[in-house]
């Protein structure tokens, strides 16, 4: 019995690492219907992704970064709306790492502090993000604007 089972578990292991255009559908699939559940942990949410793109990475299946991006992004539920929309409007552009940073951070806060004010929480967070994005025009550095700059002579 042993020897079917472990038998039966290496031909299920190599259908599903098999690079056959029915196998990529199939992770594909899992990948776009990826979705969050509210009684869902984030970090369980993003190691699931993470998981799902290495998957398709194995199977010679490449998502760049801006998709991956939006995709783990709009796979959150809609609790998470209010940051979803304050996060990607106003910026350039916005990386699966940042995403991944950003969505942490929120982890990490909501654990310290609960779930009250979650929107308070959600803006703080954006806020301090956006302040990293802004360049200053004077000095040529990150975190400010040139009416903020320490460099100028006031």
């Amino acid at each position: 019995m042993e020897k079917t089972s472990s038998a039966l578990w290496k031909r299920l292991e190599t259908l599903y690492a098999t690079k056959s255009l029915a196998n990529q559908l199939v992770l594909k699939q899992r990948l776009f219907m990826f979705h969050m559940n509210e009684d869902e942990l984030l970090r369980d949410h993003i190691s699931q992704f993470i998981t799902l793109l290495n998957d398709l990475k194995n199977v010679e299946v490449k998502i760049d970064d801006k998709d991956q991006t939006m995709l783990l992004l709009y796979s959150l539920p809609s609790s998470y709306k209010f940051f979803r929309e304050t996060l990607i409007y106003g910026r350039d552009k916005l990386s699966f790492e940042d995403l991944k940073g950003h969505l942490l951070s929120k982890d990490k806060l909501d654990n310290e502090f609960g779930s009250d004010s979650k929107e308070d929480r959600q803006a703080s967070i954006l806020v301090a993000s956006k302040k990293q994005d802004k360049m200053c025009h004077y000095c040529k550095k990150l975190g400010h604007v040139k009416a903020n700059c320490h460099k100028i002579a006031k």
